[in-house]
């Protein structure tokens, strides 16, 4: 296997790493390397607002149209690999800096670290997109949805111009913003559409500004682990403008605005859940400085179960009450 030149430069200990690192990767099967690719971890990310798109639009049409969920499920898979690959084919030669930058961080990187050649994951990302593509023009005519494939289309180009050429607007600046237009907005409005036929019906933008404000914490909390590598790369994003402190400043308000948001909209259920994991987040934030990897990790951890299991309660609490609330 070949390595990155330059790649896990160091001393003695950092030696040892880098032997441990391409003992692992080299270890891996072809199916593993593809499946490790695919970031299962990630994939809450982008599931969890599209299950909630469809709970919100089968509430609004009276009912669950099975063909309209099966249809969500494999797009949304499909989507989920165009993303992925593509981002680490976007971001290869960041992820070599990052990599030569910090040696012993071990997590190996797709295409940096070897376990596959940036070709087959270009080709797979491009791969995957077409076939989101083309399950939003065959699920559009099946299931009497013009606008699926126009919306499937532009949750598509949200990414493309997040990190490809030639708009790569997470290299020149709003990315974040971009994440939390895709996510928290026009992801879940395509599900909330596949299932009753609107995109943005009233009872959906009750609950869209919350998932706006916790989508774009992610989204900020996304860059604490790549500050110094990302602006070593000409890399401009809120971290790498605003530094880790303000970051997660920014960050832990947007949590407590998306949790207030969700109280005015009626989600009394969702909140403490919010609440719950975004304190024990704030407990983790001392330690979350520039290049504690291990302290970033569990503070993002506490950040996202904040906002998954606060979106999934709030789905579960809108189908157990038919979606009617407080107020």
């Amino acid at each position: 296997m070949k390595r990155s030149p330059g790649v896990f430069k160091g001393g003695r200990e950092a030696r040892g790493e880098e032997v441990a690192c391409v003992v692992a990767v080299e270890s891996m099967g072809a199916a593993a390397r593809w499946r490790y690719a695919l970031k299962p971890a990630s994939w809450p990310k982008v599931f969890v607002p599209a299950v909630f798109g469809q709970v919100v639009g089968a509430l609004v049409a009276g009912r669950l149209s099975g063909p309209a969920l099966l249809w969500g499920v494999l797009w949304t898979a499909a989507d989920i690999a165009f993303i992925v690959w593509l981002n680490d084919w976007g971001d290869r030669e960041v992820d070599a800096l990052k990599r030569r930058m910090f040696p012993r961080g071990c997590s190996p990187k797709t295409i940096p670290d070897g376990l596959l050649p940036a070709r087959a994951v270009l080709g797979a990302g491009l791969g995957a997109g077409a076939l989101a593509l083309g399950l939003a023009a065959v699920g559009g005519a099946g299931l009497g949805r013009p606008a699926l494939l126009p919306l499937a289309a532009l949750s598509l180009g949200i990414f493309v111009a997040y990190t490809l050429p030639p708009l790569r607007l997470n290299y020149r600046g709003g990315g974040e913003l971009l994440e939390m237009v895709g996510v928290g907005g026009v992801l879940p409005a395509l599900h909330v559409y596949a299932q009753c036929g609107e995109g943005t019906p009233a009872f959906f933008l009750r609950w869209l500004p919350g998932l706006l404000a916790l989508s774009l914490a992610s989204a900020l909390a996304s860059g604490l682990s790549d500050e110094e590598s990302d602006r070593a790369g000409g890399k401009r994003t809120f971290t790498t403008a605003w530094g880790n402190t303000r970051s997660r400043r920014v960050t832990e308000g947007l949590v407590g605005l998306g949790a207030l948001l969700w109280l005015v909209g009626g989600g009394v259920l969702a909140v403490p859940v919010v609440l719950f994991f975004g304190g024990r987040m704030l407990r983790r934030s001392a330690g979350a400085v520039t290049n504690a990897f291990a302290e970033q990790g569990a503070y993002k951890q506490e950040l996202h179960r904040a906002i998954w299991w606060g979106t999934v309660v709030l789905a579960a609490s809108l189908v157990l009450t038919g979606g009617r609330t407080p107020w």
